[in-house]
């Protein structure tokens, strides 16, 4: 049990919500603001992603309000490939292939290809989510070509990268140049 006052970002709860113990409502903290306002109590502003859903919803807590946080399980797992609706990662330690939905990984498929290493959190041997790398380096597949000399425009342009994220990037990047990406955040880092 923790308190409120101490959710952080990535921290993974289960809500008490559920009436089923075999199938708990479990959050993924997505983002956080502990608020204290002029007059009244403070309380804890959190953006929750359900692991097993993927809604989101906005929730406010009182900074003393008990949660159950909930053991997770992590391992370092590869991405092989896709067949139809299933993804399989294969477990860098036991080399078992295990077979994921696209519900499960959602986000990171914009920033995986194959033979790529993940994060893979398990709770009660089921995968409830894949956190991609912190950097990745892919291909720009789709852009329109720089103009050498257009300095008007200064905020950059439209990429689409090799897994079908679209991106935006410097004037001076061009099919296919490799780039490296921050995950967290989905934007452009440098050109390698």
């Amino acid at each position: 049990m923790i308190t409120a006052g101490d959710i952080r970002k990535g921290i993974i709860f289960d809500d008490g919500s559920s009436t089923d113990p075999k199938n708990p409502s479990l959050f993924l903290v997505v983002d956080f603001q502990h608020v204290k306002p002029g007059k009244g109590a403070a309380f804890v502003r959190t953006t929750l992603k359900n692991v097993l859903t993927g809604k989101t919803l906005d929730r406010t807590y009182n900074p003393t309000e008990k949660i159950n946080d909930i053991s997770i399980e992590r391992k370092e797992m590869m991405y092989l490939y896709n067949d139809g609706g299933l993804y399989y990662f294969m477990d860098n330690q036991t080399y078992d292939q295990v077979p994921f939905n696209k519900e499960t990984i959602s986000d990171a498929l914009n920033f995986i290809v194959e033979n790529t290493n993940c994060q893979v959190q398990f709770y009660n041997d089921q995968p409830i989510s894949v956190e991609p790398p912190m950097f990745v380096e892919l291909t720009v597949t789709k852009t329109e070509p720089g103009v050498k000399g257009d300095s008007v425009k200064t905020g950059g342009k439209p990429a689409t990268l090799e897994t079908g994220y679209t991106l935006t990037v410097p004037l001076f990047i061009n099919e296919g140049d490799r780039i490296r990406v921050d995950t967290r955040t989905g934007e452009y880092m440098e050109r390698l």
